[in-house]
This record gives structure tokens, sequence and C-alpha cells, in this order.
């Protein structure tokens, strides 16, 4: 007869399990992210303790003030957006941003990064971000997601 030790079924279990602690699925929640992300829709996210500070053009899991979402980083530390008619403008120069469809034609900022990071959704009118939040500190990013292009 085989005997098996008690622990090799739970150390089974927390080996299938361990790509979780890494890599992990969001459902997106709003419209805010269109239409790059649309609600309902599933994707996956690296933790931020596996990956590199954000960078601009990146979509992150944030953690903001009305709780947790997705967005795009357009500005890091030190840097500065404004916004002429629905363009951003990233210091000094309008930002290509094919991701974009719903423009606002708005003016609004300069918005500071100051110590963080300025992040928006590609929905501009659908969407609550820097522009109302302020800068936000790296230990909101949660998480980058994957599979999206720049």
């Amino acid at each position: 007869m085989i005997s098996m030790k008690f622990w090799v079924p739970f150390v089974a279990l927390g080996l299938a399990l361990a790509p979780l602690g890494v890599v992990h699925p969001v459902r997106v929640h709003g419209r805010s992210m269109e239409p790059t992300l649309h609600d309902g829709g599933i994707c996956w996210v690296v933790r931020a303790w596996v990956t590199s500070l954000p960078t601009q053009g990146q979509v992150w899991l944030v953690q903001g003030p009305e709780g947790a979402s997705i967005k795009r980083v357009l500005a890091q530390p030190g840097e500065n957006l404004d916004m002429r008619e629905g363009d951003l403008f990233f210091l000094g120069k309008r930002l290509e941003e094919p991701y974009v469809e719903h423009l606002e034609k708005l003016s609004g900022g300069p918005w500071e990064a100051g110590n963080g990071y300025l992040v928006l959704g590609d929905n501009r009118p659908e969407s609550r971000d820097s522009r109302a939040w302020g800068a936000l500190p790296e230990s909101a990013f949660k998480g980058r997601i994957l599979g999206l292009p720049r």
C-alpha cells in the first residue's frame, strides 16, 4: 500500500495557486476606459510588487479616493499635464492618444504630478481621475494591466 504524507495535497494546492500571487483576473466596472476596456470585461493584472514603476502610457489598477479603478498613466513624478479643447499636452507638447475616441472639448489644468502620478481614463467624459483627484502616490498602484498596447 502506498502511503502519502498528509502535507503533500496542501503543497500541491499551494503550487497550483501560486501564479495567482503574481497575476490575477480583474473585472472591469464602468465605461471610463472604453474603447480599450469594456464594462464587464475581464483583464489580467500583474501585481505591482512584481513589475517596475509605472511609466507613461501603461494601464494600471489603482486605488483612488473613490475605490479601485483602472486608469492610464500619463505623467510621472515632476511632470505636468494640461488640456486644451480636449487635447492633452505633456510638457507643452500635444500627446498623441490613438486610444482616446471620446474627447471632452474642455480645457483645464495644468495638473502637477508633484511626487506622484497623474492617471486618466481613456473615455474622458465618463472618467473620474487625476483631473478630480490630483496625483496618486506610488502606493496607490496595485497592478499593471497585461496585454494592452501603449
